[in-house]
């Protein structure tokens, strides 16, 4: 079903009102309707530029590639991961990818010796990837993400759009399928990480990141070991 967007208006749709018109909608339909919604200069995509990152991107850069892109560069990212952000720029001619890196002064209090991943996770995800979101965030009132049902756990019910406590939350491949990514992948030729060939189904930061064996969930190699399965930019408030 086509999804008709929002009109911009000076009592903007609810997340519940516009979840509503566009459960069925695809990507680039909920796309458009952000940018309606509340505008370019309103609108971020926060990607990792992960194994299936590209998908998102090009959809986005299909309806508007100047829509500003979040990157969070950790400080503890794989190498390959940073050539491939830098890859995808090229590829899709994306005109705003802003790279926000920790807080110098949260680095040298909270973590010093570099070691805070392995005693604390949790705390290391905090000061490396939400403070720093919370911060890129602030002059927007609307955000996309790339967060899918099929990826299981906190992430199998979410809904097309949401609140996040802060701004409208947007996602825009809830209801896509592995094989709608695959399908995205070959249709438009895009590059591919250069860590999935080698078992690498889902890239975080690289103490925190495993290669997946065959028949595992794509993201099991993601904090190995631990309970942790999100970093907590989608389970924390982002205000």
């Amino acid at each position: 079903m086509n999804a008709i967007a929002p009109q911009v208006s000076s009592n903007p749709a609810s997340a519940a009102e516009l979840d509503r018109a566009l459960r069925d909608a695809s990507p680039a339909e909920v796309i458009a309707a952000a940018l309606k919604a509340v505008g370019r200069e309103k609108l971020a995509l926060v990607s990792s530029f992960g194994t299936e990152s590209a998908t998102l991107l090009k959809v986005m850069a299909d309806v508007d590639p100047a829509i500003p892109v979040i990157f969070l560069d950790t400080g503890w990212l794989f190498e390959e991961t940073l050539a491939y952000r830098d890859t995808l720029i090229a590829t899709l001619g994306l005109k705003d990818v802003r790279s926000v890196k920790p807080a110098e002064e949260a680095l040298s209090r909270d973590d010093p010796d570099r070691d805070l991943w392995f005693s604390d996770p949790d705390a290391c995800c905090r000061i490396r990837k939400v403070e720093p979101l919370a911060r890129a965030l602030k002059p927007f009132d609307a955000w996309l993400n790339g967060r899918k049902r099929f990826q299981g756990n906190a992430r199998a019910d979410i809904p097309v759009v949401e609140d996040d406590g802060a701004r409208l939350k947007f996602n825009p491949f809830a209801n896509v399928s592995r094989e709608e990514l695959e399908a995205i992948f070959v249709r438009a030729k895009l590059p591919r990480h250069p860590l999935a060939a080698s078992g690498f189904l889902s890239v975080g930061c690289m103490p925190c990141t495993s290669r997946t064996a065959e028949g595992e969930d794509a993201r099991a190699g993601r904090w190995r070991g631990r309970a942790k399965t999100e970093c907590g930019i989608h389970t924390m408030k982002t205000s």
